[in-house]
């Protein structure tokens, strides 16, 4: 198996301060000369620094070996699969963390329905930002709320960029029958769950402990994901349509890539996650 030395572990990059992350399509990615390279199919060789990324998404046309995927958890580098169907994203790989404290924390104040109550009121807050509103109100209430805010910010990006929106409509079995619009919504949005995931993971925390979100594999993902999309996805995706509307995804990924560097969203979640578990 090729070579790639284990950084010692106080050298590496905290998530707060680590790149934003980097997308691959059509290419193999492998071990060579002590370091991680890609190795595109129009025969591009770059060298990642998988010390220094957030996360590696793999798009179609990708292939991994078992000494860049142990490269990359030695790191703690988590790599998530993604696709041009459905919500784009398939899967991600954890990585190995030092320290359990967080998730045994996390674990602690989910198995607590006070201390999970307070925190789904307090991602709320992050969400209407009206602290005195969502004290007043429960959680089934506040989902509600939730709801109609989501549906009036769709209609404010539509009307703010001039593009027509007829609402929140996808077919994840048929996925040509989405409009442009939702198309980069979706585009958008798998690309800040794999950023997401690729921060819980690497801090420690559990993605399947939620606390609004339920259901599927990482709830907690999407607790935090959407407190940030109406700064991220939704610009990118609107701007980007209305820019271009038979724009690419990969257009609408290079608008978001903008947004999430102006936000610092990689520094600025660590923090929120810490204090909104802070009960």
């Amino acid at each position: 198996m090729p070579i790639f030395e284990k950084p010692p572990l106080e050298t590496l990059t905290p998530a707060k301060e680590r790149w934003t992350p980097v997308l691959l399509e059509h290419g193999r990615l492998e071990v060579d000369d002590s370091s991680v390279k890609w190795i595109g199919a129009d025969r591009t060789v770059i060298r990642i620094p998988v010390a220094t990324v957030s996360a590696i998404m793999l798009g179609p046309g990708t292939t991994v070996t078992h000494a860049a995927m142990k490269a990359c958890a030695e790191t703690n580098t988590p790599v998530c699969w993604v696709g041009a169907e459905a919500m784009r994203f398939y899967a991600f790989g954890t990585t190995p963390t030092h320290d359990n404290s967080r998730a045994r924390h996390q674990a602690a104040v989910h198995a607590s329905r006070a201390k999970r109550t307070a925190v789904a009121k307090k991602m709320f807050v992050m969400r209407f930002g009206d602290e005195q509103a969502v004290a007043g109100s429960t959680i089934k209430k506040l989902m509600g709320m939730e709801g109609k805010r989501v549906k009036a910010l769709y209609a404010r990006m539509g009307q703010k960029y001039g593009v027509s929106w007829k609402g929140r409509n996808y077919n994840p079995d048929n996925w040509c029958l989405a409009d442009n619009i939702n198309r980069a919504i979706s585009a958008a949005n798998a690309a800040l769950y794999a950023l997401t995931t690729a921060i819980v993971c690497s801090l420690g925390y559990l993605p399947q402990l939620g606390f609004i979100h339920s259901a599927g594999t990482i709830p907690f993902v999407f607790d935090m994901a959407d407190i940030y999309k109406p700064q991220t996805t939704l610009e990118a995706a609107f701007e980007t349509i209305s820019l271009n509307p038979k724009a690419s995804e990969q257009d609408v990924l290079a608008r978001l890539k903008f947004y999430i560097e102006r936000t610092r969203l990689a520094r600025k979640m660590p923090g929120d996650i810490e204090r909104l578990l802070d009960v």
